[in-house]
């Protein structure tokens, strides 16, 4: 009984003890969990606290750079640079007066010009019409500003308002643009300040058309300050007379009727209003272009003489060719008027082409002078025919009164046989029988009792009156001969001479017109 209580003891002791064993290896990994469950929480929360710390460090980084970015835009753009240098409209400092720290110092202003375009030039009032760029650069000694504290900025543009400009006009400039000008500078960031602008320019330009349309012209643009004398201002240009040339050449968009040569830049001194100023002055020199006026002009004038001198085929009897003469100088003198209103009228010298023109409508003149003479001429031969035909009835009539005659004379020789003659008409010393009287106051063949007497003094009166007759034909015959056809001969005479003359003269004008023209220098 003992043996087995005491086993039954031994084996409840065993249990127990594993039971203990078993609780004792649950506490522990329970110990052990519990642990592994802090150690996670502690990491877990350590991360929590490192992330937030990340965050909180990135935001606080985040809103540097964006200030950082703020003030970089503040410096980096024009708004900032004019803040700096508190520029304003109502600026004493930048607008008022000359941009210098000392008033005894001049400002250097530097002016370049461009021809752009030659739009017109007008002869009869002697202006240009151009359109030309200007360039202008002067040092404004307030103006600076360093380009590494403005992110490397180094020209800003601002309204002129808010600087000083120069007062540069242009002396021969008769009418302002009306087109408003450049609204903007351009400023350095060394102090230099620079304007451009274009406008169209009407001008007076002196021309010389002596050469006309061969002719070269120059015009200048003189550019001076209106109130600045030299010791405030000086003008300067940069570029050679090459280089404007070759500049305007390069751009040239229109040049009208004319062709541009070259252009030129000096500078000159006036004295105007009491005190020097210093001129910058671009002479524009161009050709015309003469194409379409010897097209138009030179050669129909040259036509219309041609023309004339083509009349000498005409007749002269009829009307035609004075009629035809009158219409061509009436031609030329329509030519002539469209010259007038081309040509300037306070031109110094008559233009070459007025000469020519003069010259033609002068040969035209004498040729139709020349015409109206020969026509008188052959008016006054008419006449002349008309006699002949005259002269050739009264021969005829004459025959006729030689047959009566004759017949008259058979009468007297049957009167002769006659015993019985009727009383004697006694007959005067002083009257002077002559032969129509003689003729009319015999009786007719039936009528007796002539005088025998009277008979014997008729024969020599008849006789001496035939010889008179003859000779009076023969004059009459010879004058007749003389003058029929005498005047038209001479107006043959004189064409064959004045178309030699005329020939001749036209030649030696137009080879003297074309030396003048030639030779003449441009002025």
């Amino acid at each position: 009984m003992t043996s087995i209580e005491e086993n039954r003891k031994l084996s409840r002791h065993h249990r127990e003890g594993e039971k203990a064993l078993w609780s004792l290896k649950a506490t522990m990994i329970a110990s052990f969990f519990f642990l592994l469950l802090l150690v996670v929480h502690s990491l877990s929360a350590e991360n929590a606290s490192s992330s937030e710390l990340q965050e909180d460090q990135q935001m606080t980084s985040e809103t540097t750079i964006r200030d950082n970015e703020v003030e970089v835009e503040k410096l980096c753009n024009f708004q900032a640079i004019v803040q700096h240098l508190d520029l304003s409209k109502d600026s004493i400092k930048y607008t008022v007066s000359r941009p210098i720290i000392n008033n005894s110092h001049h400002t250097d202003v530097v002016l370049d010009m461009k021809l752009y375009a030659i739009l017109d030039m007008r002869e009869i009032d002697q202006t240009l019409i151009s359109y030309i760029w200007v360039y202008l650069s002067w040092k404004n000694e307030y103006t600076k500003w360093e380009p590494d504290q403005f992110c490397g900025i180094k020209q800003i543009t601002i309204p002129t308002e808010y600087l000083w400009m120069p007062d540069i006009t242009i002396s021969e400039m008769t009418e302002r643009d009306k087109a408003s000008p450049s609204p903007y500078l351009s400023i350095e960031s060394g102090g230099l300040v620079e304007y451009r602008n274009d406008q169209v320019i009407v001008s007076t330009c002196k021309l010389h058309v002596y050469k006309f349309p061969f002719d070269v012209q120059r015009c200048n643009l003189s550019f001076k300050s209106i109130m600045h004398s030299d010791e405030e201002i000086k003008l300067q240009f940069n570029k050679t007379n090459n280089t404007v040339t070759e500049w305007s050449r390069n751009v040239m968009q229109t040049q009208y009727e004319w062709l541009f040569i070259n252009m030129s830049v000096t500078t000159k001194t006036v004295n105007e209003f009491d005190f020097n100023q210093l001129m910058i002055v671009y002479t524009i020199t161009m050709k015309r272009r003469s194409v379409l006026y010897i097209a138009n002009f030179l050669l129909p004038v040259f036509f219309f003489l041609v023309l004339d001198l083509s009349s000498f085929l005409i007749l002269d009897s009829g009307g035609e060719k004075l009629g035809f003469k009158i219409t061509v100088l009436l031609a030329v003198t329509v030519m002539q008027l469209l010259l007038n209103e081309i040509l300037p009228s306070s031109s110094d010298s008559i233009p070459l082409i007025a000469v020519y023109c003069i010259g033609v409508f002068a040969l035209m003149l004498l040729s139709l002078l020349e015409t109206i003479l020969v026509m008188h001429l052959i008016e006054k031969d008419s006449p002349a025919q008309d006699n002949e035909t005259d002269g050739n009835q009264s021969l005829v009539e004459c025959c006729e009164e030689k047959q009566d005659i004759s017949n008259f004379h058979s009468c007297c020789r049957d009167m002769k046989r006659c015993s019985h003659c009727a009383s004697v008409h006694d007959v005067s010393v002083d009257e002077r029988p002559t032969v129509s009287t003689s003729i009319n106051s015999l009786p007719p063949l039936t009528i007796k009792g002539c005088s025998c007497n009277l008979m014997k003094m008729f024969f020599p009166l008849e006789k001496v009156s035939d010889d008179l007759r003859e000779t009076r034909k023969t004059v009459t015959l010879h004058s007749t001969n003389k003058k029929s056809g005498y005047w038209t001969n001479i107006v043959k005479h004189i064409n064959r001479v004045f178309v030699i003359f005329y020939l001749t003269t036209v030649t030696v004008f137009l080879a003297i017109m074309i030396l003048l023209w030639n030779s003449a220098e441009d002025e």
